[in-house]
Order: structure tokens, then sequence, then C-alpha cells
């Protein structure tokens, strides 16, 4: 009995993108294989419609779309290359992986920055600090001409 294929890239419980969704091509490589690299189109190029993808939720959509906009083009199509390797299922993979590690970096809302002050202890000894550099400068000057 064969393993049967997967139908979705599994992401977090929440993202899960149909392999459906998703449009390879491929073209020769510039990478290694020697004589083959001439013959065989072992180069991977992923296709994904981010806009109109069903398996991604709006705010994920919107921190995806604002970190990666550089490979997300005017149509909202991602589009990523894998040229690693000298076979097409390995370099499918490898695309599948990178699309796998994007989203997870955009899976979570980034935490809000809550803002501070400095301490009176940090101030003091900041300008203690400052007090001190002034010294030693101070110092190394001759003495004044008055």
């Amino acid at each position: 009995m064969a393993p049967t294929q997967p139908t979705t890239l599994d992401v977090t419980p929440d993202i899960r993108i149909a392999l459906a969704e998703l449009r390879f091509t491929f073209a020769r490589s510039s990478g290694p294989g020697g004589q083959n690299v001439n013959k065989v189109n072992s180069k991977a190029t992923l296709h994904w419609p981010v806009a109109s993808s069903a398996g991604l939720p709006d705010d994920v959509r919107e921190r995806f779309v604002t970190a990666f906009r550089t490979q997300v083009n005017k149509q909202g199509e991602l589009v990523l290359h894998s040229q690693r390797y000298r076979d097409q299922e390995r370099n499918i993979a490898d695309c599948l992986e990178k699309l796998r590690g994007m989203l997870r970096q955009v899976a979570h809302p980034p935490k809000r920055r809550k803002p501070t002050h400095p301490s009176r202890g940090s101030k003091q000894r900041r300008l203690d600090n400052k007090r001190a550099r002034s010294e030693v400068k101070s110092r190394r000057r001759g003495p004044s001409v008055e």
C-alpha cells in the first residue's frame, strides 16, 4: 500500500493551505548537476495567490503581505524559487518548507511595546559617567595660558 500524499500544507492549527491553491512551474536550474543541468527542468517556482487564499486568516494575510511585499507581485501572488537540489521533488519540498517558515514567522501578532521611563538610578549613573569622562578629558588639557 502506497503512502497517501498530504492535501494541505499544515503550518499551525489555524493555518492550513490547500495544496490545490499552489501552482508549480519548472525551469532549467543553474545549480549543480553537471551535464544533467542542461537537460532536466529541476528548478521549482511556486506561485501562490495570497490575496485569495481560503486557508489564511485575514490578520495573518495582512502581516504576510506587509512582511514579504517584495516577493508578492501586483496580482497578489507570492513567487518562490528553489534550485538548491538536483531533482524536482526535493526543490518542491524546499519551496513548501520556505513557505511554511514564512507563514510561521507572521502567524502570531507581534507583542506591543510598553513605553517605559528610565529609572532615577539609571539617570544618575549616566550623569556620573558623563562627569567622570569630562574630568578625564579636562585633565588631558594643559594648564590655561591666563
